[in-house]
């Protein structure tokens, strides 16, 4: 009888020697380690990365569906949902039999259910598509199952979740870049057209990285390789028959043209791929007017340009994208992206306003934003409308320049409901957004208990390292408001500063959390002062020390509403 131990070791040995294995649960993801956040920001963090995942099944028609649905199972399995994940990997292996992913997921999944005949079958298959052991092989070169199996792996990088700091982001989308490179030695033989979808997301991948590496002000010459061979890909897309990724491709050409002034000189690439005499301006128009008639490419473009700070351009195209197809249940993202674009230009004229730059914000960008949401709330109620409308009427309840006494109860009282509505879904009380605008609600209705609660449960749910830092800066102002009106004393808020002061230099960049200590000494110096006696009384000087610290130093003015765009 055979022994197992030498048995396990042969299986090993066999698996050092591959140069590629199937399957999504080894690769070094994230999503495949153990956590190191607490569990329910692990789920809503994967949750929301399949919500992304599932619009990008809409948008893919060819074979990276494949690497979407995969992706999909092995998000399914994270989250405990072990039918629906079989169900997936199950799918998968009867359409395309010859996906080795599928088949590497679905043992996985099975060996996880105790199945072992199922597991059984399901490897040895496997092996017999990789063509081990196995002279008589299938008519499609294990070459190209091993070149597909690669680049839905690489393409697996791009949702990875729990990226705790740049460095990690690289790691990662390093990591898909080599799968894909790899992907494309075998695959010699592959459609021309299928690797097209492989070029794009590689220069999706190559985008975020140069974002990363201009953002840390590396040496232009460490940038200029991936960046003239994103521009050599992007190229490749352009000619691509799929119109989507077509118009994608000159979009993501523009982005790069407009990097080019980050260089020193022109990067070559710019000459070898022939676009010396093109302008970012003219990649944009040929995007647009390859999607003019395509209304989920032109939601898209919307969305990219939304994020790029285009927002005249985004609104205009979110436009033409209603003008093809106006049912807001068909194309509810065209009038959410709207939405979020005028809520933008409000915040953007409102911050100028702040700064003595311009005049009152024109409030019928509010209107605009709340017509629009209400258009969709009807047909598609869903989490993200109701943190959207909830938002925009609480700037319609607000004073804008200060956000320190209520102009409309009607307007914060429907913002609160839309709250609560928007709480009602699964990941509705996971959600940090949702508690500091229902927190600041609270507090204009002089529910200031109830406005500490939330700002409390939102500092909690930010994850480590988030530079949303609003909740805590409202917390302290919150107290100090209440120690002003004498309604707590100082030995309730000096436990309260220093737990919370604590807290939140665990949670955010200690940096970030005395910029914004500093602007509540500046704006609440009386009760500040206050506060301090009472802590060099009780011989607390450390706490005392950095507040007066604080006031010294001289950070740049956080965005007041930055908050509300995280989500």
């Amino acid at each position: 009888m055979e022994n197992p131990e030498e048995a396990e070791v042969d299986i090993d040995t066999l698996i050092d020697e591959m140069d590629y294995i199937p399957g999504h649960f080894h690769l070094e993801m994230n999503l495949n380690f153990e956590p190191c956040s607490p569990v329910n920001f692990r789920g809503r963090d994967m949750k929301l990365k399949r919500d992304s995942l599932m619009y990008e099944l809409e948008l893919e028609s060819g074979s990276q569906r494949f690497a979407v649905r995969n992706l999909l199972g092995v998000f399914s399995f994270h989250l405990e949902e072990m039918e629906q994940a079989k169900e997936i990997f199950m799918s998968i292996s009867q359409e395309d039999p010859d996906n080795l992913n599928a088949w590497a997921n679905l043992a996985y999944v099975y060996d996880r259910l105790d199945s072992e005949q199922e597991e059984a079958d399901c490897t040895k298959k496997l092996a017999h598509l990789m063509g081990l052991g196995s002279e008589d092989e299938s008519q499609a070169d294990p070459r190209l199952r091993a070149a597909r199996c690669l680049a839905e792996q690489g393409y697996a990088y791009v949702f990875d979740i729990g990226l705790v700091d740049e460095e990690d982001r690289m790691e990662k989308l390093t990591a898909g870049l080599m799968l894909y490179d790899k992907a494309l030695a075998y695959g010699q033989q592959i459609p021309l057209e299928e690797k097209r979808s492989w070029y794009f997301t590689m220069a999706t991948l190559y985008i975020r990285l140069d974002g990363i590496l201009m953002n840390k002000g590396n040496d232009e010459q460490k940038r200029l390789p991936a960046f003239n061979r994103t521009l050599a890909l992007l190229r490749q897309v352009t000619k691509s028959s799929d119109s989507h990724y077509r118009a994608l491709s000159w979009c993501y050409l523009g982005m790069l043209l407009e990097r080019k002034e980050t260089f020193s000189t022109t990067p070559m690439g710019i000459h070898d791929c022939g676009y010396s005499g093109t302008g970012p301006l003219d990649c944009f128009g040929k995007a647009i007017a390859i999607a003019k008639d395509n209304p989920p490419t032109l939601n898209r473009l919307a969305k990219i340009f939304h994020f790029l700070g285009k927002q005249e351009m985004a609104m205009g195209i979110c436009n033409m994208a209603l003008d093809v197809l106006q049912d807001p249940e068909l194309n509810w993202q065209a009038y959410c992206t709207r939405a979020k674009i005028h809520i933008k230009l409000y915040l953007r004229d409102l911050e100028r306003a702040k700064m003595g730059l311009g005049g009152m914000p024109d409030r019928k960008n509010l209107t605009s934003a709340k017509d629009d949401l209400e258009s969709v709330v009807k047909v598609c109620p869903c989490l993200k409308i109701y943190l959207d409308i909830g938002q925009v009427y609480y700037y319609m309840g607000v004073d804008a320049m200060q956000e320190l006494f209520p102009v409309d109860e009607t307007a914060l009282d429907n913002a609160l409901e839309f709250f609560a509505k928007a709480m009602e879904f699964d990941l509705g009380d996971a959600l940090p957004e949702i508690q500091l605008l229902r927190g600041k609600c609270l507090r204009l209705k002089n529910e200031e208990s109830n406005a500490i609660g939330c700002f409390k449960r939102a500092i909690e749910l930010d994850d480590v390292g988030s530079t949303y830092t609003e909740s805590f800066r409202c917390l302290m102002e919150t107290l100090l408001m209440l120690f002003s009106q004498k309604r707590v004393n100082a030995e309730m808020l000096m436990q309260e500063v220093e737990l919370w002061v604590k807290k939140a230099e665990e949670k955010y960049p200690k940096q970030r959390v005395r910029q914004e200590l500093r602007l509540v000494c500046r704006n609440h110096t009386t009760e500040v002062i206050e506060l301090s006696k009472a802590m060099v009384t009780r011989g607390n000087t450390e706490l005392v020390k950095m507040l007066f610290e604080t006031i010294k130093t001289d950070f740049s003015k956080p965005k007041l509403n930055e908050r509300s765009f995280s989500f």
